[in-house]
């Protein structure tokens, strides 16, 4: 799993740190033996969908040299950093991350970033969404994908709260779904703890 704020979350910090790290020799050779091999996971979340869609991982599935019309995450609509919970719709569970769920489900998440926009060509995107590799949006509170500040907080193109590589193996998202789970926001509307990660242990038994 990739995460945190190792890079102070400066502008692209923790990422560029991260895929410096993945794209060296040895390391991205091991990683792609762990995809193309043993068709191990690998998962990605706030700073690691950072790392993981500059490396191409997601959503291709393989390391890449990003160009001008590659996928990004830029900086927030808003132009600042946004703390705070919100609802997504789980879209596609093509994902091994994502067989706990069914598509429709609605799950209450933390975010926490500066830069969580998602970029890219609306072809590209159609791609996506057709091949099942949207796995999650930001929704309004009738669960339709939104683009409304008050529901996609970083105003990410179609609502995209989270990614997959084609077969799943590889996923990113921006949501922080290590930090659900029962007491915790005992103030505030919430669910249960997201079942992704034991849909990870799932897969390796």
């Amino acid at each position: 799993d990739l995460g945190g704020f190792s890079g102070g979350d400066e502008p692209d910090g923790c990422a560029k740190l991260l895929t410096s790290f993945l794209r060296a020799g040895p390391v991205a050779d091991a990683l792609m033996e762990l995809l193309e091999v043993r068709k191990g996971l690998v998962g990605g979340i706030c700073n690691g969908f950072q790392a993981l869609i500059k490396l191409g991982l997601v959503p291709f599935g393989r390391i890449t040299q990003a160009d001008e019309n590659s996928p990004t995450l830029t900086h927030n609509a808003i132009g600042g950093h946004q703390s705070r919970l919100v609802t997504v719709r789980v879209a596609s569970t093509l994902s091994p991350w994502y067989v706990g769920n069914k598509a429709g489900d609605l799950r209450v998440l933390p975010i926490s970033h500066g830069e969580g926009r998602l970029i890219a060509d609306e072809s590209l995107l159609q791609q996506l969404a057709d091949a099942g590799q949207i796995a999650t949006q930001y929704v309004d509170g009738h669960g339709t994908p939104s683009m409304d500040v008050a529901h996609n907080p970083n105003g990410s193109l179609w609502a995209v709260e989270s990614l997959t590589s084609p077969d799943g193996l590889v996923m990113g998202r921006m949501g922080h779904a290590e930090r659900t789970g029962d007491m915790l926001y005992r103030n505030l509307p919430t669910t249960c703890a997201d079942p992704m990660f034991e849909g990870a242990v799932a897969y390796y038994r």
